[in-house]
């Protein structure tokens, strides 16, 4: 089914008395903007040989706020009319007060395109969907006698937003959203192991539907669930650590990535506050945040503020150099706005949010930086993790794991866990990989109650001296 493209703009509520309410309401202020969105997703599970789900969501609504100083004032509503969005002015209002604020200088203008506007729901029939889901389990099943279960995820979702500035500036910007992802359950001698493969972006359903991409992402979970099969328990202890090139960056994106966001900043509340200048990681490490990638799936034309995306340099050969801000907290600070304002929908605020970010490679062979591990582990896959922005203690729990000695690469290992300090674990960064090398396209990141999409990067490194808790001394 054809959707008409979203228009808020209607006999409903006028462009020229919406600017009207939305400039009536930041008087005074220092900032502020309305946001208007539709969003419709689609989302199939086969799972277990039949239909688990097959939903279909749709949404819309408008925020709107006004910013005055560290206080914002923020109201929604799922009613797109100028008598809702009157009321929604009046509450925002409260924030400013009397007033006295100067708008800041609205963000510039961009033509860039990274990625398509065509609703990725519409690239295939429903009936097309089911079949694909229903070949990918028939295929899991057949690579392997072991494989008892399988469970197939095929999704797409469409985003469309305005956003209205008091300047008078209307920005528009349509962000597709596809994945696919596959997990199985083997069985052997009693043991029951899973494993599990996917990915996607700002794409098409299209390539993801392809009987090579998904056989082949089969054949990773597949993998994944038999190696996972032979895993021995992991050791435990402090012992050198080499992280696999990818979705491993993941251990970055929480253990350092929160702590540069500019509002932990700001607020002192970070382990890197105040830091700028210093070094905070070993000599060639350098960390972006870049949502300027085409079609991934952290990447945005603007934020949700209307800023361009950009590449931001957060630490360059060591040294930090730069923080991710939206604009209230870049003016707060007295820095540039970098493209990382970012709600999850119309009703939450925006605040300093990752977009994808990557460690860039080095120049050591990644044979060589498994070579030099004596005693230690090698993490390929990564699970759950969870860190305190105030001093950079994470927790992540691995799904592929090697036990390595002596530069060799022994049994898969089960149950381990990465435990450390984000500032300290950059600074014991003894050797990175020329194989920097991007996520599948997985990520999801949490924030104050807020879901975004992200994306991670990294080569092959080398840490030494981290804890990993185990399930054997």
């Amino acid at each position: 089914m054809n959707h008409p493209r979203f228009m808020p703009f209607s006999d409903a509520l006028d462009e020229a008395r919406a600017l009207a309410t939305l400039r009536a309401a930041t008087d005074g202020a220092d900032d502020g903007e309305l946001f208007l969105e539709r969003r419709r997703s689609e989302a199939l599970v086969f799972d277990d040989g039949r239909i688990k789900t097959a939903s279909y969501d749709a949404s819309e609504g408008f925020g709107l706020r006004a910013v005055r100083g560290e206080t914002a004032g923020y109201a929604h509503s799922t009613e797109i009319s100028e008598a809702a969005l009157k009321r929604a002015a009046e509450t925002a209002r409260l924030a400013v007060g009397d007033g006295g604020g100067v708008l800041a200088p609205a963000p510039q203008h961009t033509n860039r395109r990274l990625y398509s506007d065509a609703d990725p729901m519409e690239d295939a029939e429903f009936p097309v969907k089911i079949e694909t889901l229903r070949e990918i389990d028939a295929f899991a099943r057949a690579m392997d006698p072991r494989v008892v279960q399988v469970s197939a995820t095929l999704a797409a979702s469409l985003q469309e937003v305005y956003i209205l500035r008091p300047d008078g500036a209307l920005l528009h910007d349509t962000r597709p959203m596809t994945r696919l992802n596959v997990s199985v359950i083997v069985e052997q001698n009693g043991r029951r192991e899973s494993g599990g493969h996917g990915g996607g972006g700002r794409v098409g359903l299209t390539g993801l539907i392809d009987p090579a991409h998904w056989q082949a992402t089969a054949r990773e979970a597949l993998r994944i669930a038999l190696v996972n099969l032979e895993a021995v328990p992991a050791p435990a202890g402090v012992m050198d650590v080499a992280l696999g090139a990818g979705w491993p960056g993941i251990l970055l994106h929480e253990a350092v990535g929160h702590g540069l966001e500019g509002d932990f900043n700001r607020k002192g509340s970070s382990a890197f506050a105040g830091r700028i200048g210093q070094r905070v990681a070993s000599k060639g490490v350098t960390v972006l945040d870049d949502g300027t990638i085409p079609d991934r799936r952290g990447s945005l034309t603007f934020d949700d503020e209307g800023t361009p995306s950009s590449k931001t340099t957060l630490i360059e050969d060591g040294i930090l150099v730069g923080y991710m801000q939206d604009r209230q907290n870049a003016r707060l600070m007295g820095m540039e706005p970098t493209g990382n304002g970012r709600r999850e929908s119309y009703a939450h605020v925006p605040m300093p949010r990752m977009t994808n970010t990557i460690m860039l490679g080095g120049d050591a062979d990644p044979a060589d930086i498994v070579a030099d591990v004596k005693d230690g582990i090698y993490a390929v896959g990564f699970g759950g993790g969870q860190v305190d922005i105030t001093n950079g203690k994470f927790v992540f729990s691995c799904t592929e794991a090697y036990r390595v000695q002596n530069g060799r690469i022994g049994a898969p290992v089960k149950g381990a866990t990465l435990i450390g300090d984000g500032p300290a674990a950059m600074q014991k960064i003894r050797a990175i990989g020329n194989d920097m090398a991007l996520d599948p396209g997985i990520g999801n990141c949490g924030k104050a109650g807020q879901w975004v999409p992200v994306g991670v990067g990294q080569p092959t490194l080398l840490i030494g001296g981290l804890t990993v808790g185990g399930s054997a001394a």
